[in-house]
């Protein structure tokens, strides 16, 4: 970025397109994060019974106000200052991110990690759907075939769940709504000319955080949080804190990712996440209940899930294939050299 406050797009190099290893390394820095984080807030949420997910997705956003905020003070990035028109620019944004957060982080704590990283690749087909509709998209007939079996297998395993859970299931729903619209519209909105990416995050985070903490005082979920009896648990803060960084690590991930590639990219890339979360989750967590017709769907589904993900990678990588036209952020190459994203002292896929 320039410290002299120039717009993102106003670069000569930011007419170049976003080459391979932009696009590779921004997908696998988002499927980091989201890995790390889903494991971190499933042993804050159920190992440790912190009671609230909204009082967590909080710290959170102010982890991301303060971060970008510091850093566009000392001039490390830049986004535009605050007018009037940003509101309208980022709506529906707002809504969507934080529906997004908070529903992901209370499905996290109401079911076992398989069934919830089944559950989350319904927003696999959301998000071809809403690409389809939204920015005009086609897909062939292979990628349909393989959201077939992701819907098939998650069926066959949410039927034979053996500890059900009704709200978790409507809560990951939702989720996936979220998570699919989300995903689409910053595509839609991350113009490098007026927001970009940073000014994306800040705003979003900024807009939503009041709202969220009125929220959370007006239902109570404030004072369960603050009379939790791990506060003095040295290690429980520390994982505490160490979330709230990564869900800021998350939030830019998945806008970097977005950035460089698309909607559907990010999705896919979060359901091979989610392969590991899943199999991982059988093992730790101890709320997973197994049963036979279960785990086959569990397999089918995340069969369908890499073959939809080779499918649609290996199509977006062809050295021909048409590229997203959105300019390139400067100081890209850092990405390509396989160091971290700088942003202030902190590396940096939500």
């Amino acid at each position: 970025m320039t410290a002299g406050g120039r717009a993102e797009g106003a670069e000569p190099d930011a007419l170049r397109p976003a080459s391979r290893g932009a696009r590779v390394l921004s997908a696998l820095f988002y499927g980091a994060c989201s890995f790390l984080l889903v494991l971190l807030n499933k042993a804050l949420l159920t190992t440790y019974g912190f009671p609230s997910p909204i009082v967590l997705g909080i710290g959170q956003m102010a982890a991301t106000i303060m971060i970008l905020y510091v850093s566009k003070l000392n001039k490390i990035i830049h986004f535009p200052d605050f007018d009037k028109k940003i509101p309208v620019k980022l709506f529906p944004l707002p809504l969507l991110y934080v529906g997004n957060h908070l529903s992901g982080l209370s499905g996290t704590s109401k079911l076992s990690l398989p069934m919830f990283t089944v559950l989350r690749k319904f927003t696999i087909p959301l998000t071809l759907l809403l690409e389809t509709i939204v920015l005009g998209k086609q897909y062939s007939l292979g990628i349909v075939a393989s959201v077939f079996a992701i819907i098939l297998g998650a069926f066959i395993a949410a039927g034979s769940d053996l500890a059900f859970n009704l709200e978790g299931y409507i809560i990951v729903f939702l989720n996936d709504i979220f998570t699919a619209a989300n995903g689409v519209y910053t595509k839609q909105k991350m113009d490098p000319k007026e927001l970009g990416k940073y000014g994306v995050l800040f705003y979003n985070a900024c807009f939503m955080i009041i709202p969220t903490l009125i929220i959370s005082v007006s239902t109570g979920d404030l004072q369960q949080a603050t009379e939790f009896n791990q506060w003095k648990n040295v290690l429980f803060v520390m994982q505490f804190l160490l979330s709230c960084f990564l869900g800021f690590l998350l939030m830019y991930s998945t806008v970097l990712c977005s950035y460089y590639n698309s909607a559907l990219t990010t999705a896919v890339v979060g359901a091979i996440k989610n392969v590991s979360v899943a199999y991982i989750g059988m093992l730790v967590g101890g709320d997973y209940i197994f049963s036979l017709l279960n785990f086959i769907g569990l397999n089918i589904c995340m069969a369908g899930g890499l073959r939809y993900s080779f499918l649609t990678l290996s199509s977006q990588l062809k050295p021909k294939q048409p590229v997203d036209e959105e300019n390139t952020p400067p100081g890209f190459e850092a990405l390509e050299s396989g160091a971290e994203c700088r942003l202030g002292a902190q590396g940096g896929h939500s």
